[in-house]
């Protein structure tokens, strides 16, 4: 409830349900934590699927697993005719206050089209990846690309450290170099100062890298240095730094 107060002030209206809020809407966005929560609000009592009914679409923005998405989406199809279009999203909570967002999506060609109504005000990348669970297949890749960043920028941040280079420079000083990228412009200035802003919690992290590796295992496919982050971060989360934020990798360090 408190969540919905400055939403309430600036116009929104109240539910007492997601029931409630999907009732008569041509879109519905979900964004929760876990794919427990999504069934909750979709299929669940009370959930969005009690009210929706075509030709409305669901755009999931939740970081769930890919095969969970395509059990939950062909449910909801089978219950109430509804399109499902995962759309799971990355970029921080800067780029979605300006609207700038990096989306993927996955789902019928037709929804996600639709979809693009609604999130041509959110995002400044959005892209159709394919089938149902492609958008989350694809926010798994880029959760390995940023987990294995966020740690080696606290490697490198040690070690300039521990090389008496000061590691506050080290963005400026690489900017438009092969190792520039926006974890380094972002990140190595706050490992540096020790500055732990939210948001971009350790176990959610932990939580993709998790879904990574399950992806991953039923075919056969090793993946090395996503199994050492992860050993990395579940170290931490289980040091009780779950919901502390990625640049608080430099624990791992500060503690020797």
């Amino acid at each position: 409830p408190e969540k919905l107060r400055p939403l309430v002030a600036q116009g929104a209206v109240p539910t007492d349900s997601a029931a409630d809020a999907a009732r008569g809407c041509d879109f519905v966005i979900t964004c929760v934590n876990t794919v427990d929560i999504v069934r909750t609000v979709t299929l669940g009592q009370g959930g969005v699927a009690d009210t929706m009914a075509p030709p409305a679409v669901l755009i999931d923005m939740s970081s769930i697993d890919p095969v969970s998405t395509r059990q939950l989406a062909q449910e909801l199809r089978d219950r109430c005719g509804v399109a499902w279009v995962d759309a799971p999203l990355s970029g921080g909570a800067a780029k979605a206050a300006r609207g700038e967002l990096t989306v993927m999506a996955g789902g019928e060609a037709d929804a996600v089209n639709r979809a693009r109504t609604l999130m041509q005000d959110l995002c400044a990348n959005y892209t159709h990846m394919g089938p149902s669970g492609a958008g989350q297949t694809t926010k798994l890749v880029n959760q390995v690309l940023c987990a294995l960043g966020f740690q080696a920028m606290a490697e490198a941040v040690r070690l300039a450290e521990m090389g008496g280079v000061d590691a506050g420079a080290l963005a400026a000083a690489l900017r438009g170099g092969r190792a520039d990228s926006s974890i380094l412009q972002e990140f190595a200035p706050q490992m540096a100062a020790r500055n732990y802003p939210p948001p971009g919690r350790l176990d959610n992290m932990l939580k993709d890298l998790n879904g990574a590796q399950s992806l991953a295992r039923p075919v056969g496919l090793t993946l090395p240095l996503t199994a050492t982050a992860n050993q990395v971060y579940g170290s931490l989360v289980g040091a009780g730094l779950g919901t502390a934020q990625v640049a608080e990798l430099m624990r791992q360090f500060d503690a020797t």
